[in-house]
């Protein structure tokens, strides 16, 4: 069984009277990706900021890589990886510079190539100030991975970035998972999250309201599945056709869309109808809850579907 790289147990984070985080819990394995979401405000950036040892927290236990973030932030400065919402360095300092002096910091060799990887090495001498936001934003993740951290913290990573940075965003960090680092991916974008996440935790309101796999978080929801069917005589247009487990139905273009409760009998019952009126399918699609939806069933039931 993999080692838990971090643990936190019945944390507490308070700001005066204002409760940030109460009563928070949960663990993560060597090797995983895990998504932290919530709205602004639900606790997020307050949990990333004590777990990595920028703040105290008010009560309960944090673990990473076995070490006190607050207590032992020395011992575990080399173990973990930082890249924020904002970057925090001097609008003078250049790429290079910026390389040179992180990785003498962790007492690492200065990782040029991934300046190059991230398409930073022709901007290497051009101060901070002048770079785009979104090279801005590459600068500090390279930064962040440059020492091979066993523990990275990534907060809103993607935000401003290209779709082909996006991309190599991506692939280094399930580069980094395959090689045993762990990584905290805390974001708005729940595309994202389903798709690199192993494990999510949303956060409401200060506290935990649900953790799991993206499948099994979207699977408890309430949330229909779309079904959407083409056929070759249109069969299905007709009125008065009804499925089991269907809640609503409509026509767009030459596809008839249901929203299904449970696709088993749905499925069935439909393919029978087409079959007995001699119709032939065509195209069929079947489109579960995202995780997007089912975040906005939680967070704000008001809106979603």
């Amino acid at each position: 069984m993999k080692n838990s790289m971090i643990e936190v147990e019945d944390f507490r984070k308070t700001y005066g009277n204002y409760v940030a985080v109460d009563g928070l819990s949960f663990d993560v394995k060597q090797g995983e990706i895990f998504g932290l979401l919530g709205p602004n405000g639900a606790g997020k950036t307050s949990t990333l900021e004590c777990l990595e040892g920028l703040r105290a927290p008010n009560g309960g236990s944090l673990r990473v890589v076995g070490l006190n973030p607050v207590s032992e932030f020395r011992k575990l400065r080399n173990l973990i990886g930082v890249q924020l919402q904002s970057a925090g360095l001097p609008e003078s300092i250049t790429p290079d510079e910026a390389m040179k002096f992180f990785c003498a910091y962790h007492n690492v060799a200065p990782r040029f190539d991934l300046l190059e990887r991230l398409g930073l090495i022709e901007k290497r001498n051009t101060q901070f100030y002048e770079l785009s936001a979104g090279q801005q934003r590459r600068l500090v993740l390279a930064l962040a991975v440059a020492h091979n951290p066993q523990v990275l913290f990534l907060d809103e990573p993607t935000a401003g970035l290209d779709v082909a940075t996006r991309v190599e965003l991506h692939g280094m960090m399930r580069e980094l998972q395959a090689g045993g680092t762990t990584v905290i991916l805390a974001t708005h974008d729940m595309a994202e999250a389903e798709e690199m996440s192993d494990r999510v935790a949303i956060l409401l309101q200060s506290r935990l309201v649900n953790i799991g796999t993206p499948m099994e978080i979207t699977a408890t929801g309430a949330g229909l599945t779309k079904i959407s069917v083409r056929t070759q005589a249109s069969s299905l247009s007709a009125s008065g056709i009804a499925f089991p487990a269907v809640s609503q139905h409509t026509l767009k273009d030459e596809y008839s869309i249901y929203f299904s409760s449970d696709i088993g009998p749905t499925l069935s019952a439909m393919i029978a109808y087409i079959d007995a009126q001699g119709d032939t399918l065509i195209d069929l699609r079947v489109e579960r809850p995202s995780l997007e939806d089912r975040f906005l069933e939680i967070t704000n039931p008001g809106v979603a579907q």
